[in-house]
């Protein structure tokens, strides 16, 4: 498979990719269609069921929304990829500030954020200074924002409003951010092909995530983290993050990685992810929210757009810098 992948030029592996991803998007689709027609006694069997197909609709229109997003990124080059995964960061982080108390002191905080912090991050991405774009944040943002809120003179609890401002933009900004960058990495014959290395992350991760909550609800395992997450268990976590390396291993076709490298990767990028979207889960259970959106509905009008891109935040830097370890970029 690997072989055949790789003999594919890169116009027939987009085809291929096409092919695959709105194919499985369309099945899916249909199946959900098949499962609400379906008539079923009334009760709170019934009353289960519906709000189980009311959330994997949801889920299906927030990824109908990621799809089109990658698509689009893919089809305009990279400037207006850094843009779009941009504009996902922005609206990622004002989710997650919503559902945050903000005082007044945070206010200018919160402008440097979003207006500075956020556009100057996705530049530095576009311009490859990827030296730079690593520390940007972890070091340089983290001594700004306590300065710029010790300014504006409210010291009541100071600490976890910084705290709680830093957390949202090493998620939504900094985490998100490496996606595109994944775009930019220059691969020796690998050039124009970027966006598969972006593919290869979001399926191995989402295939992860897919994977341990059917597993979860099949082995009904008693969850290993009750107070956080009723699904979460070591060893639905371990099924998935198997069955999504095995997976990363057999794409390795459309990868500058063999399939040994495939693997290794998709195992850390799932490792990653999984056990990041667990700590999102952990902020959401002290907010007291069962999703980013409000009332299942989220701020961006997505139906939550954090819950949908948390694993993926986490992933995605972990992976991008194991990449540029292992080859040397």
């Amino acid at each position: 498979m690997n072989q055949y992948l790789r003999a594919l030029s890169a116009t027939e592996q987009v085809g291929a990719m096409f092919i695959f991803v709105f194919g499985c998007m369309a099945v899916a689709g249909v199946v959900l269609l098949f499962l609400s027609i379906r008539e079923h006694p009334e009760g709170a069997a019934e009353d289960m069921r519906r709000q189980r197909l009311a959330r994997a609709s949801g889920i299906m229109r927030t990824s109908w929304v990621m799809v089109i997003v990658f698509w689009i990124s893919w089809l305009s080059g990279d400037v207006v990829a850094t843009v779009l995964f941009g504009l996902l960061s922005f609206f990622a982080l004002r989710e997650f500030m919503t559902l945050s108390p903000t005082r007044r002191g945070d206010h200018r905080s919160l402008v440097l954020a979003f207006f500075l912090i956020l556009p100057l991050q996705y530049v530095l991405v576009g311009t490859q200074q990827f030296d730079l774009f690593t520390v940007f944040i972890p070091v340089y943002v983290f001594l700004a924002i306590p300065v710029v809120s010790a300014l504006a003179n409210d010291p009541h609890r100071f600490l976890e409003r910084n705290a709680k401002l830093q957390w949202g933009i090493m998620v939504c900004i900094y985490g998100m951010s490496h996606v595109p960058a994944l775009l930019l990495l220059d691969f020796p014959k690998y050039r124009g092909r970027g966006a598969f290395l972006v593919f290869f992350l979001v399926l191995v991760v989402q295939t992860c995530m897919v994977v341990q909550y059917v597993a979860a609800r099949r082995l009904q395992r008693p969850p290993s983290a009750s107070a956080i997450s009723s699904s979460f268990n070591w060893t639905s976590w371990w099924v998935g993050v198997g069955v999504a390396s095995l997976l990363g291993g057999l794409l390795a076709g459309i990868t500058p990685f063999q399939p040994g490298q495939a693997l290794v990767l998709a195992f850390v990028a799932c490792v990653a992810g999984s056990l990041g979207h667990l700590v999102m889960k952990a902020i959401k259970r002290d907010r007291g929210i069962p999703t980013w959106g409000q009332q299942g509905d989220g701020v961006t009008g997505a139906g939550g757009l954090l819950d949908r891109v948390d694993a993926l935040c986490f992933a995605a830097p972990v992976f991008f810098h194991s990449v540029r370890a292992l080859f040397n970029l």
